[in-house]
């Protein structure tokens, strides 16, 4: 789907078949859910679900007011990155080769990674970060040799509420 990457955080009941029903409507509209985080808030009666779609703002708009009508969804709103801190966690599985131990190492501290396990030839990195930055890190150690990765989508808050 064409479109602009759009972030939406909902505050909704936390009940069975709440996230299924929310899913709903993306696929009822012809739009996939690029990255999607769900998790009980403070308050374990609710929980926060926060997706990123792509649409143009016309569609994302007809989305918003289309959950807002779903009977546990308590808020709908979409974040921008002015208004909002965001998060993403990845994990990345490289396999080491000797030959770039040394740059691996350097792009390890210049990123921010951290070692989450070592083997002689195969480690796990984390990185938290925004999505831009995590992109640069997957570029930066695609040619080294990522086995695979697991990424968590992003999470976010409002600056001021």
């Amino acid at each position: 789907m064409n479109g602009e990457e759009h972030l939406i955080s909902m505050l909704v009941n936390n009940k069975p078949g709440v996230l299924s029903r929310v899913a709903g409507v993306f696929g009822r509209l012809g739009y996939n859910i690029e990255s999607l985080c769900v998790a009980a808030t403070t308050d374990p009666e609710i929980s926060k679900i926060t997706l990123v779609s792509k649409s143009n703002s016309d569609s994302t708009e007809r989305t918003k007011k289309q959950l807002e009508k779903l009977v546990d969804v308590v808020e709908v709103t979409e974040l921008s990155q002015i208004q909002s801190v965001q998060r993403e966690l990845i994990l990345i599985g490289i396999k080491l080769h000797q030959e770039h131990r040394a740059e691996i190492a350097r792009a390890v501290d210049i990123f921010g990674c951290k070692i989450i396990s070592m083997k002689s030839d195969y480690y796990i990195l984390e990185v938290v970060d925004n999505k831009e930055k995590i992109e640069t890190v997957l570029n930066y150690f695609a040619p080294l040799g990522i086995e695979e990765i697991a990424r968590t989508g992003v999470i976010a808050l409002e600056k001021e509420q």
